[in-house]
């Protein structure tokens, strides 16, 4: 407790609350150091959902970019590595720390905002600040993603960071803040490509509106897309020495497109942001996009520019095409800074109750109170029995054989909870862009998910014989079943497994 008291008083000391107004904030300031910690002892007692396992890799093999995304969540996971040591507690654990950071740079740019508006004096502005660091706390995105480490995860800092700044910029006029809005917009495209969106909003506001075209004749803005550009360059390298992988792998969803079932698409896109931002903070994000719509400001035309465009694009692609619950989340700091807006009173209960939705799903997959179906059950079918499921497949092999697994999950699972020195065998075209060691081609057993019906593929392996099928279960719930197959691995020219590389396990 010393040493957070100690640590609160240094933040005071540059705290975006003038001397006199400090004092009313400090419970505000001291819940965030609990929220945080405790964000990251959640975070090391959870069990690593499949995507999470399957970024630790990322981070074990350092490159410019990989298929899925850009490596910016892999940067993540290799600092916290260094921290905490290779657990789960060290994956998850720059989330809890990004969000906490992202909190106050959010507080300070509302404060900024408001308290230049007519209307808003230096405390009302203070007060909305704090309004607006609760809401974004109280989604139930910001909750998971801090205990679950995603390419959303940096992507939230740096386009918050980019909110900021560009807050900065409107107050101040000071034109150097380019470069950091640049600095933001390229490290956010570095995380997750929707962070264009935002930034083509930005450049909505630059060509339409007096203010922004003044910017376009100065140097200011093309050298911060220069530092932008400097930031992303490391990506299009990789793509372009890849066969453009990851912008083909992304780009491609445009191709899926059914406009028969809009209806359903948008009921999707509709019900899924209510779910993640919780409900009654769907309702401010509302109703402050309503009164950002009223001000006539220049930062407010900027920030519902860097909303609305965002928000025509994904309307646009629920027209034929699914649109994931989680790709909007780039669209909350802009949101959170609008709800601050309505002075409405509720704010601390529609925040509570994200904060309670977040303290249920965690409770279930630490405790399993409710005993649900997988189907139903998020946190089993994703978390539910890892690391018991890592001993129970060894114990149904032989001490010397390898394990071998062709789905990227569960063989990043594999390799993080089976016992340490296990050899753990990936098998799918996606790990030839890894520098990963090749497998040589040999005996194993081959697990895979009984979701896929058909039979292992006859030009990557040579079935043995089958084996008992395994369960993954949590407090006797299962989360689901495997087939287990002892394999023989087929051999390409130089003698390696087809598509077959070798996996480092935890040390």
């Amino acid at each position: 407790m010393e040493l957070c008291r100690l640590l609160y008083r240094r933040l005071a000391r540059v705290s975006f609350f003038p001397m006199h107004l400090k004092s009313p904030y400090y419970g505000w300031g001291l819940a965030l150091l609990v929220l945080t910690a405790i964000r990251i002892v959640m975070g090391a007692v959870v069990p690593l959902t499949p995507d999470e396992a399957y970024y630790r890799l990322w981070a074990l093999a350092p490159a410019a970019g990989y298929l899925d995304h850009p490596p910016m969540v892999a940067v993540f996971i290799k600092l916290g590595l260094l921290v905490a040591g290779d657990n789960a507690c060290g994956v998850r654990f720059l989330g809890p720390l990004s969000a906490a950071v992202g909190t106050i740079l959010l507080a300070m740019a509302t404060r900024d905002w408001l308290q230049h508006l007519a209307g808003y004096s230096a405390k009302d502005a203070q007060r909305a600040g704090v309004r607006t660091a609760v809401l974004l706390n109280g989604t139930v995105a910001l909750g998971v993603g801090t205990l679950l480490m995603t390419p959303d995860t940096p992507l939230l800092l740096f386009m918050t960071l980019m909110v900021w700044s560009l807050g900065r910029l409107c107050v101040t006029g000071n034109g150097a803040w380019w470069l950091l809005v640049g600095a933001a917009v390229g490290l956010g495209f570095d995380s997750k490509y929707t962070a264009l969106l935002p930034a083509g909003g930005m450049g909505v506001w630059l060509l339409a509106t007096q203010a922004g075209r003044g910017w376009l004749k100065t140097w200011w803005p093309w050298l911060g897309g220069a530092v932008a550009a400097v930031c992303v360059s490391p990506v299009v390298w990789w793509n372009a020495t890849h066969h453009w992988a990851s912008f083909m792998k992304q780009g491609g969803r445009t191709g899926d497109w059914h406009p028969a079932r809009m209806l359903t698409y948008f009921s999707e896109l509709v019900g899924g942001q209510v779910g993640l931002m919780s409900p009654g903070v769907f309702l401010f994000f509302i109703g402050g996009c309503v009164v950002l719509w009223k001000q006539r400001d220049s930062f407010s035309r900027l920030l519902l520019c860097m909303i609305l465009v965002p928000l025509a694009v994904f309307v646009q692609h629920a027209v034929g095409a699914r649109v994931q619950a989680n790709w909007p989340v780039v669209l909350y700091p802009a949101l959170a800074m609008a709800a601050a807006l309505p002075r409405w009173r509720g704010w601390k209960v529609a925040s509570g109750v994200g904060i309670a939705l977040v303290a249920l799903i965690v409770i279930q997959a630490v405790a399993s109170p409710l005993k649900l179906s997988p189907h139903l059950d998020m946190t089993l079918r994703q978390m539910g029995g890892w690391p018991d499921f890592g001993r129970i497949v060894v114990a149904h092999v032989p001490a010397d054989s390898v394990l071998i697994a062709d789905e990227y999950g569960l063989a990043a699972e594999l390799a993080f909870y089976a016992p340490v020195g296990r050899p753990v065998v990936a098998v799918e075209p996606r790990w030839s862009l890894f520098t990963f060691p090749k497998a040589a081609c040999g005996e194993g057993y081959l697990i895979r998910s009984r979701r896929r019906h058909d039979m292992p593929d006859t030009a990557l392996f040579t079935v043995l014989s089958q084996e008992q099928d395994l369960a993954r279960e949590r407090d006797g719930a299962v989360g689901e079943r495997y087939a287990l197959y002892h394999v023989r691995t087929q051999c390409d020219a130089a003698g390696h497994g087809q598509n077959a590389v070798l996996l480092p396990s935890r040390h």
